[in-house]
């Protein structure tokens, strides 16, 4: 055990979103990123997904520290919910650093939690593991990787990244330092997978740059522009666009307004004089000479943008002669909210540029030839493809084995698979959970794939309810059985219906008195309205017996 090496992700392979990886060597463990996932359509209800932590609070004390490579909500989303359950440091850059804070603020663990500053370059000891954070460009600033040296040899763990010469606020990914790494011999390379199946290179943010300046220049109304509130180089862009066609700019939002206060706080948001108006000076203002920056770029249902679409926001109602650009690309899962938005700005009298008809939005992943750079130059023993889907992680062994990795040195992991490595080779070990872990309101876990699966139910078939009361000595009915549904069946055919099953319930009930075994009769009952219901519709509405014992 304590020359081995394992590594073991909870979260992010095999699937977009809730990244988060364990490094173990003997006694000590660290965690790289604790993010989140948003639910879709399968997930009824559910308002956050994040990484089953049950195999980190089994090891606690071992937890030594937490790594956060940048600010994106599926790298830093679940921190609050780790955070309250382990007492260890965290280290992340300084965008990182401010965002995470608002985050633990929202949560009441700002003042608890030690969260600390680091640079890149900056190397921080935790037992056997040297952990150097090395610059990559990505979407958001101060996005890092990881060199991770071990007893074993370096592991390097890139985190999200690109190769972007022309990047917006001039952070290029470090492919000096990789190579070092590689010239010394690196051990593993954990490599971000989610454009493995793109050839080519990933555009520049800098086109990004020059398509929004073109729109916002050329409105002769109002602009509203939409992305993620953690996407601080885009609204950079807005705002220094608005600022050169003499536009003034209104930010809303809660999490955009907290995270454009906190990188203006911190120095990366650099704002004119004048530049931001209050709600009262927003509506006053012309509209030709106004900039709306705000989230909903996702669709979700109570975001800025899903109101305004649907006309029920507060302060701003969608017009004709708006110019509304969704600058981003949807998450999987959410097709369909975010093209249920942009038909409603549309039939609102908008004007609408998305990224599948504009050049409004670039990725901050690298693709196939970037990727092939990256394995070039560290050219490491071992491979493991991180962050995403299962065909994105196969593609990039495929991509590692034909620039000539050993096809048994490279990993496809889901979360949960622990690799393990020590002085004789590598392979599988011991699997653990990690599960996916439902956020509902003030639920954490509470909710589980049987609660998920009612509830798509009753989404598919609606529900029937019927009363018995029953003498529990006798276990003859009472009074008459009542019989309700919802979402179930139309008001011409449900009395038919209903009273079916009441009279069923009634030749079941109304016998002779007999012993009662009160589980077996529930179950029984359930079933035969079950099966009638299937009989008389084929539907299979959610069956709920209530019986009461008097």
């Amino acid at each position: 055990m304590t020359d081995q090496l394992r590594v073991i992700p909870l979260g992010g392979l095999g699937e977009i979103g809730r990244n988060m990886m364990i490094y173990e060597y003997g006694d000590t463990m660290i965690a790289v990123d604790v993010g989140l996932m948003f639910p879709d359509s399968d997930h009824p209800g559910v308002d956050l997904i994040i990484p089953d932590i049950s195999y980190v609070m089994q090891n606690a004390s071992r937890l030594k520290a937490i790594f956060l490579t940048h600010g994106h909500e599926d790298h830093i989303g679940a921190i609050p919910f780790l955070l309250r359950e382990v007492n260890a440091p965290v280290f992340c850059l300084q965008l990182t650093h401010g965002l995470v804070q608002v985050k633990l603020k929202e949560h009441h663990l700002a003042d608890t939690a030690e969260v600390n500053v680091v640079e890149p370059g900056d190397i921080v000891d935790v037992g056997p593991f040297s952990v150097e954070f090395f610059s990559v460009s990505h979407s958001i600033p101060d996005s890092a990787g990881l060199i991770i040296e071990t007893p074993l040899g370096p592991i390097v763990h890139t985190g999200d990244f690109k190769l972007d010469h022309t990047p917006i606020m001039g952070q290029h990914t470090d492919l000096a330092r990789l190579a070092t790494v590689g010239e010394d011999g690196a051990l593993l390379l954990c490599a971000d997978s989610t454009y493995a199946e793109v050839e080519g290179y990933t555009p520049s943010e800098q086109r990004v740059a020059e398509t929004l300046d073109r729109y916002i220049g050329a409105a002769d109304g109002r602009v509203i522009v939409t992305t993620f509130a953690s996407l601080i180089s885009r609204v950079q862009i807005v705002i220094d666009s608005a600022a050169k066609h003499g536009r003034r700019v209104f930010v809303t939002g809660r999490s955009m307004i907290n995270n454009v206060n906190m990188a203006r706080e911190l120095g990366y948001l650099k704002v004119p004089a004048n530049m931001l108006m209050s709600v009262n000076e927003m509506r006053n203002h012309p509209a030709a000479k106004t900039v709306i920056i705000c989230t909903g770029s996702q669709g979700e249902p109570t975001s800025v943008l899903t109101r305004m679409a649907a006309g029920t926001h507060q302060q701003i109602t969608v017009q004709q002669g708006d110019t509304v650009i969704l600058s981003s690309s949807p998450i999987p899962g959410n097709e369909k909210l975010v093209s249920r938005n942009i038909d409603l700005l549309y039939e609102a009298g908008a004007r609408v540029l998305y990224s599948r008809i504009a050049d409004v939005h670039v990725h901050g992943h690298a693709a196939r030839e970037e990727l092939k750079i990256i394995h070039r130059l560290v050219r490491p023993k071992y491979f493991v493809p991180i962050h995403g889907e299962y065909r994105h992680l196969v593609m990039h062994r495929e991509l590692a084995i034909l620039l000539g990795m050993p096809p048994e040195n490279a990993f496809v992991l889901t979360d949960g698979n622990a690799l393990e490595i020590d002085a004789n080779g590598a392979g599988f070990g011991k699997k653990v959970s990690a599960d996916y872990v439902y956020v509902d309101g003030l639920g954490i876990g509470d909710v589980d794939d049987f609660v998920l699966r009612d509830r798509q139910k009753l989404a598919d078939d609606g529900f029937i309810v019927f009363v018995a009361t029953i003498d529990r000595h006798g276990g003859k009915l009472t009074r008459p059985p009542q019989v309700m549904s919802h979402g179930f069946i139309g008001p011409d055919e449900e009395p038919a219906v209903l009273e079916e099953v009441r009279q069923l319930v009634v030749d079941v009930l109304g016998g002779e008195s007999r012993a009662i075994d009160w589980k077996q009769l529930h179950e029984s009952l359930k079933d035969d309205v079950a099966d009638l219901l299937y009989r008389k519709t084929h539907r299979r509405p959610m069956v709920i017996p209530v019986m009461l014992e008097v």
